[in-house]
């Protein structure tokens, strides 16, 4: 998976593995996730976006399966993976 640093103010990183549509993002605010089922195309479009933050609300959040991979304070802590991107935990604003 290769990882590529992003300028934005709601991401750090951003990494995709092709062969498995995994997208992997991780917030400013050390927090990662994973996205399953992800296009290459949805992707591209984050990487290429003018702001990654607003292209993640409106094109990602809420419309993948995903995981908390690690939370940024010390790995991932029981209950903390979910399947829902409406969780109230979450490290990016709005609902």
């Amino acid at each position: 998976m290769h990882v590529t640093a992003v300028e934005s103010t709601t991401l750090a990183t951003v990494a995709y593995d092709k062969a498995r549509e995994l997208l992997q993002l991780e917030f400013r605010s050390r927090a990662i996730y994973q996205y399953f089922g992800v296009a290459a195309a949805v992707h591209e479009a984050l990487l290429g976006a003018p702001s990654k933050g607003s292209y993640f609300n409106q094109f990602i959040r809420g419309r993948f399966p995903y995981c908390l991979a690690s939370h940024g304070q010390g790995g991932v802590r029981p209950g903390d993976l979910s399947q829902s991107a409406d969780d109230g935990r979450l490290p990016w604003p709005g609902r």
